[in-house]
């Protein structure tokens, strides 16, 4: 099971924003630049995390996205799943249909290995890794680093 390039991305961005947003809407462009993300594949990941409800977005001169929670309230888990990236380790997706319809002898084992990991996910909110990459050090280029390797120690 491993985490793909649009997970990663999104838990990403939502870091970048929860840094960079203070000061106001951050903008794509600017998330794409100090983050190495395609914009177009940016602004598609942002569509979706403002329908699950993880951000807005504000328009106009000086627009761009913020976080529609507190850094507390998201969690890493939330992340993914808004981006149609939630856990699973089943073969099945959670159908209990693994073996030709029927449940395979190791689909429960399967199905406790996702909830662990979600849970694992849940309990990392952006706030915690504020935190994280605030004790690393402020400047933006080890910032950088430290998020891709926070996100990579987590790689499933």
């Amino acid at each position: 099971m491993r985490l793909t390039t649009k997970g990663r991305y999104a838990v990403t961005a939502m870091l970048d924003l929860a840094l960079h947003g203070e000061a106001g809407p951050v903008s794509v462009v600017d998330v794409c630049e100090r983050q190495g993300i395609p914009g177009a594949y940016l602004e598609q990941i942002f569509a979706r995390l403002r329908r699950a409800g993880c951000i807005d977005s504000v328009r106009g001169p000086g627009g761009g996205y913020v976080l529609s929670q507190s850094l507390e309230q998201i969690s890493i888990s939330d992340i993914l799943v808004a981006v149609g990236e939630g856990v699973d380790a089943t073969r099945c997706h959670g159908a209990a249909d693994c073996q030709d319809g029927t449940q395979c002898m190791t689909h429960d084992l399967w199905s406790e290995l996702s909830d662990q990991i979600d849970g694992f996910l849940r309990r990392i909110t952006l706030a915690s890794l504020v935190r994280r990459v605030g004790a690393t050090g402020s400047g933006n280029h080890r910032a950088r680093e430290r998020v891709a390797e926070l996100i990579h120690a987590t790689n499933l």
